[in-house]
């Protein structure tokens, strides 16, 4: 084989490549045994079809076509290696070349390469990030909630008020027709939250047990989808939620405190937590977007299509597995395809030029995953998959995907360094450690996420 490399960009290259006809022979032999394999001709069993009976059913052409392609990924590697190009994404061939019989196989593709990167001074960034506040509101907002949770709901001999929850019949019809489904028995419903039929909170307001009432509302969803339907309610009971008093006798039944001013001290301290993680997070983005901008990363046009498409696929999954179609989600958010389109790009080239600088700075500060290292995030995804770690492993190896786990977390610690070395400093101009932003909470907040 005889092969060129052109330089076309900084993160593209263009590979001329020329396999003598000799050197294709295992490839030829392979391609009439996989066609001999699948054809069916009278007297001989399947796999022992001579050649020549291919070449007469089938056509010397169509052997040489598949010998092409299956010679075709394996010269371009050999290229690759022997011209050290870091190759990135998959390689598109400009035309498939037609193969004929003793000529050369000839053939140009081009591949997206890992630029060139001058990494900056670690040291020399400076990052700021909001001021840690904590006001009196967000812990009463917590006692708020906690008491939300320890509410007693008691019969009101009144009328029901928003907030109140209310045990209720409904029937809906149109026409003077009952609508299947539209009938329902002894449901709870809390008066105001809208959970329910539109205008059924405005009539409930001011009724009082066993008292009935009908209005008109737009049905959604079944037959009669968009039509008017005349519904109509009857309370059964009205309660009103009781919250407990706040006091240290709260405190101990709401949490493992004995006193009430225990139980803010400890939701002050989890939002603190809470506020420096977001602060850590807040300082890897800016952090990246810096040494991103600094290193002048260029993006592959052909790998942030693939990261494109692939983010795409996993929206429309996501969309399908609860439900709904990306022509529904376009709908709700007001978007066209394009827009979206143009989001998923701007977010991927975003994400394709941070991985490359972690990949330069991995190398350049000599970054080792130890087997440790890698079997411990195989388990932490293989959890989250709801899978076996060996199971979730092998399932990587046949889908070729292990390496790029393994990159993950190279990269992930490659992040770590930079998180140590530069500059973290709060608006009010405080220095921020890493280790004090890290608290209890934030594990995982130094590491490299793949869909950054």
């Amino acid at each position: 084989m005889k092969s060129t490399v052109e330089t076309l960009s900084p993160t593209r290259v263009r590979l001329a490549i020329e396999v003598p006809f000799v050197e294709l022979e295992p490839s030829v032999k392979k391609a009439y045994r996989e066609i001999a394999a699948q054809v069916q001709v009278p007297g001989f069993r399947k796999g022992k079809v001579p050649a020549a009976v291919i070449d007469a059913r089938v056509g010397r052409a169509a052997v040489l076509n598949e010998a092409a392609q299956e010679a075709i990924p394996a010269q371009i590697l050999a290229a690759v290696r022997e011209h050290d190009v870091k190759m990135l994404g998959r390689p598109e061939l400009e035309t498939f070349p037609e193969l004929k019989d003793g000529e050369p196989l000839v053939f140009t593709a081009e591949i997206d390469v890992r630029p060139e990167i001058t990494l900056p001074d670690l040291s020399a960034i400076e990052i700021t990030v909001d001021e840690l506040q904590i006001g009196d509101s967000e812990v009463d907002e917590q006692i708020s909630g906690l008491r939300e949770r320890f509410a007693t709901l008691k019969t009101a001999e009144r009328a029901a008020q928003v907030g109140d929850y209310v045990q209720i019949d409904l029937a809906a019809t149109v026409d003077g027709e009952e609508v299947p489904g539209g009938s329902a028995t002894n449901i709870s419903h809390e008066v105001g939250s809208k959970q329910l039929l539109p205008g059924l909170d405005d009539v409930l307001v001011g009724m009082s047990a066993s008292e009935s009432a009908s209005f008109v509302t737009q049905l959604v969803g079944g037959d009669y989808a968009g039509r008017d339907a005349d519904v109509s309610v009857t309370v059964r009971t009205v309660k009103e939620k009781q919250l407990p008093d706040l006091n240290d006798e709260f405190a101990q039944m709401a949490s493992e405190f004995d006193t009430l001013d225990e139980l803010r001290d400890d939701l002050l301290a989890r939002i603190t937590r809470v506020k420096k993680v977001e602060q850590l997070y807040a300082a890897r983005d800016k952090a990246l977007a810096e040494l991103v901008k600094a290193a002048d990363v260029p993006a592959p046009q052909g790998v942030v299509k693939e990261e494109v498409e692939h983010r795409k696929q996993a929206m429309v999954d996501q969309l399908e597995r609860i439900g709904a179609s990306l022509e529904e989600y376009l709908a709700a958010e007001e978007k066209t395809e394009e827009q979206v389109d143009e989001e998923l790009a701007e977010a991927a080239t975003e994400g394709v030029r941070i991985q490359l600088l972690l990949d330069s700075l991995a190398e350049a500060e000599e970054v080792q995953v130890s087997d440790d290292e890698f079997g411990h995030e195989i388990v932490h995804r293989a959890q989250r998959a709801g899978i076996q770690p060996q199971q979730y492993y092998d399932q990587l190896v046949r889908s070729g995907t292990a390496g790029a786990v393994f990159g993950d977390v190279r990269r992930g610690k490659a992040l770590a360094v930079v998180m140590e070395r530069v500059k973290i400093r709060d608006a009010a101009g405080n220095e921020l450690s890493l280790d004090e932003l890290r608290g209890d909470g934030a594990e995982g907040a130094g590491e490299h996420d793949h869909d950054h």
